[in-house]
C-alpha cells in the first residue's frame, strides 16, 4: 500500500512540476513512478507525462544546439575562427548534455521493460 501511495505522490508531483515548468523535476518523478513497473504497467497518463518530461528536456536543448549552430555559422563567414572555436567546445558541452539524457532514458527504458 505504501508504494501505491508514493506512485500517486510522485505522479501528482510530476503533474505539479509539470505546470510550473520545471522539467528536469518532471523527470525525476517519473523515473520514480516508472521504477514501481514490476508492480503494475504505467498508466496511460503516466506514460505521458514521461514522454512530456523527456520531450521538454530534449527540446531546450536542441533548440539550444540550433541556436548555437546558427551562432557559429555567422561566426565562421565573418572569419573570426577564435568565436569559432569556442563556440565548437561550448556547442560539444551541450551534445554530452543530450547525449548523457538520451542514453540514460534509453537505458532505463531498456531496464524498466526486462
Amino acid at each position: 500500500m505504501s508504494t501505491e501511495a508514493s506512485r500517486e505522490e510522485n505522479v501528482y508531483m510530476a503533474k505539479l512540476a509539470e505546470q510550473v515548468e520545471r522539467y528536469e523535476e518532471m523527470v525525476e518523478f517519473v523515473e520514480k513512478v516508472a521504477k514501481t513497473v514490476d508492480v503494475e504497467e504505467l498508466s496511460v497518463e503516466e506514460r505521458n507525462l514521461l514522454s512530456v518530461a523527456y520531450k521538454n528536456v530534449i527540446g531546450a536543448r536542441r533548440a539550444s544546439w540550433r541556436i548555437i549552430s546558427s551562432i557559429e555559422q555567422k561566426e565562421e563567414s565573418k572569419g573570426n575562427e577564435d568565436h569559432v572555436a569556442i563556440i565548437k567546445d561550448y556547442r560539444g558541452n551541450i551534445k554530452t548534455e543530450l547525449s548523457k539524457i538520451c542514453d540514460g532514458m534509453f537505458l532505463k527504458l531498456i531496464l524498466f521493460h526486462c
